[in-house]
């Protein structure tokens, strides 16, 4: 229950809309079991007719006037309670939602790297439709259908204690099969929502990697796997639909049984003279009327045990705490120099096996360090602790001498710029993308960093220039292209500090060599990280570390560790070296050429 009341503390958040639909409930609870009594009037009327062939035309008038009334209360004020209700069920609905989503947007890489796209798109959009459910239908018609049942069963009670108790006398074992049912559903909506989160997961998985699934022609594959899914979830659905018709159908039974001896010995008193036809008459109304909650019943039971598994499913998020986190005073911090100080860190996944061990670095402004090793050395992960992706589990970094800890995410992050080697584009227009860091950008603060990362020209052909749509994930646009405008995004956010993470991995060498020499410049008076696999980024760094199994085992200058004749010396030869070859090849005919020597 204590995730029910969870859900109820949301409502409760728009008070006036939810007691604004128990008012109306009421009042048509009221009119509703008040119609009974004038039908049974308006039989005993028309019986008298038939015994006398007299009958009272103004009483008949007043009872069909008041019955027309009751009616017309009754549908206006059911209006309003399903309007009512069905604004609150929207508005929780836009509540978690909201939550769900800036909750997400604040956690830490490590939280997404547990946490699969599909599963928490299942989560934000089936297990909160379930809860708007619940609120409209469970929430909102609980206690009218709980006050209707006592409001009629105290009526039956009074009109003929004997008949009454014939009437609700299933009622006890109709509540003992549905509370049962409730647990049985419960447990098998649980199953059913992760059976969603794992078919969203595939379908994600599958419109994302369409162009890797046609490549390999893995269609019927992917078919195969999709189908077995859809299969599972389909069955889970039936299995839970099973339960919820037998417990409708038993209750129905039940009622049918009650209406039928009530017929039998409510008509042998009608027959004795012990019952007026018009109290039979409203005494059957009003079984009509508490065959209602009886019905809605299974209904009931099925909106509570759907919200109950799907609350659980998102306050399991909602209640995540991220290991990222502001500390309680977090300073906002200026723009700063970019002095950025590794002081013997370590790191570890989820407290798992280390990946980074005893990091001392001392980075000054203007500096480039080219990080080089193995994948799996722990390049990206020494990076990623920079921002604050993850936090180190010992030692510290500082920024111009604050503990990164210390200071606000938002300021932080203002000071690092990250160009990633697997870029991410919005499905928007050229400039939105490239001014994503800075949304208050300048037209000509937008252009200029295009310029820088050699882009300007490629943007002023297209169609609609800076306006032009860039398709899903950046689809409409080359690798290179694709790069280049990570690397404006970072350039017009204007950072002290610049993450690059391979990032001329995507383009041609001329155009490299442009990204470059425009670079340099930007470069200038920034600390610069590179994670390196190209000569011409080694030759340029200040500092070359050299990373395996999470430590620094060399470190120097290209010259320097050329001279140890150790792990960057391997490296070189097996990578580097070949490179440097090429190029040698490349510039030999041009040394050679008669005509450059002439021109010279």
């Amino acid at each position: 229950m204590e995730i029910i009341f969870r859900i109820i503390g949301i409502a409760l958040r728009h008070p006036w809309r939810m007691f604004g639909a128990y008012a109306c409930t009421a009042g048509a609870l009221v009119a509703y079991v008040m119609l009974p009594r004038y039908f049974g009037d308006a039989i005993d009327e028309i019986s008298v007719a038939f015994d006398t062939g007299e009958y009272d035309k103004g009483a008949i008038f007043t009872i069909v006037l008041i019955i027309f009334a009751l009616s017309a209360i009754r549908g206006l004020l059911s209006f309003f309670q399903t309007y009512l209700g069905e604004a609150l069920s929207q508005f929780v609905s836009y509540d978690i939602r909201n939550s769900f989503y800036d909750h997400v947007q604040h956690m830490s890489f490590g939280f997404h790297d547990r946490h699969h796209t599909g599963n928490l798109m299942s989560r934000v959009i089936t297990d909160v439709e379930n809860i708007r459910m619940f609120i409209n239908m469970g929430l909102i018609r609980t206690p009218y259908f709980v006050a209707l049942f006592i409001a009629v069963a105290f009526l039956l009670l009074r009109m003929d204690w004997q008949l009454g108790l014939i009437s609700i006398s299933f009622m006890p074992i109709v509540a003992l099969y549905s509370a049962r049912t409730r647990l049985q559903m419960r447990r098998i909506w649980l199953v059913v929502q992760e059976k969603m989160a794992e078919m969203s997961t595939v379908m994600l998985e599958n419109f994302s990697g369409v162009r890797v699934i046609k490549a390999f022609a893995s269609e019927p594959y992917e078919e195969v796997k999709f189908d077995a899914k859809n299969l599972d979830v389909t069955s889970r659905y039936i299995e839970a639909e099973k339960l919820r018709a037998s417990s409708t159908s038993f209750m129905l039974f039940t009622f049918l049984v009650a209406m039928g001896l009530i017929l039998f010995f409510g008509g042998r008193r009608v027959i004795a003279g012990d019952m007026s036809p018009g109290d039979l008459g409203q005494f059957i109304f009003y079984l009509q009327i508490l065959q209602m909650p009886v019905r809605m019943t299974g209904w009931l039971v099925n909106s509570y045990a759907r919200a109950t598994s799907a609350g659980e499913r998102l306050f399991e998020i909602l209640d995540y705490e991220s290991p990222v986190k502001e500390v309680a005073g977090a300073r906002e911090i200026p723009r700063t120099n970019g002095r950025v100080h590794f002081d013997n860190i370590s790191f570890g996944y989820n407290g798992d096996k280390t990946v980074l061990t005893d990091i001392e670095l001392e980075a000054e402004p203007g500096q480039v360090i080219a990080l080089l090793g193995a994948p799996g050395s722990g390049k990206t992960s020494m990076v990623n602790l920079i921002p604050r992706f993850y936090d180190v589990t010992a030692g510290s970094i500082t920024l111009d001498g604050i503990d990164i800890r210390d200071a606000t995410l938002e300021s932080l992050r203002r000071n690092i710029g990250i160009v990633q080697q697997d870029v991410f584009l919005f499905t928007t227009s050229v400039r939105e993308n490239i001014a994503y860091g800075r949304v208050d950008a300048s037209d000509e603060e937008i252009k200029s960093a295009a310029k820088v990362a050699q882009l300007d020209q490629f943007i002023e052909s297209l169609p609609d220039g800076y306006e032009t749509q860039v398709g899903e994930r950046g689809s409409t646009l080359s690798g290179g292209q694709r790069q280049r405008m990570s690397i404006a995004r970072a350039v017009l956010l204007d950072p002290p500090v610049l993450i690059l993470d391979d990032s001329t991995s995507s383009v041609d060498a001329q155009t490299e060599d442009q990204i470059r020499t425009a670079m340099t410049s930007v470069m200038e008076n920034r600390t610069t990280f590179v994670i390196a696999h190209r000569l011409n980024t080694v030759h340029r760094a200040d500092v070359i570390l050299v990373l395996k199994n999470g430590e620094v085992v060399e470190r120097g200058t290209h010259q320097q560790l050329l001279a140890l004749d150790g792990q960057y010396r391997e490296i070189y030869e097996l990578q580097l070296r070949p490179q440097e070859e090429v190029m040698r090849e490349i510039e030999a005919p041009v040394l050679n050429d008669p005509a450059s020597s002439s021109d010279s």
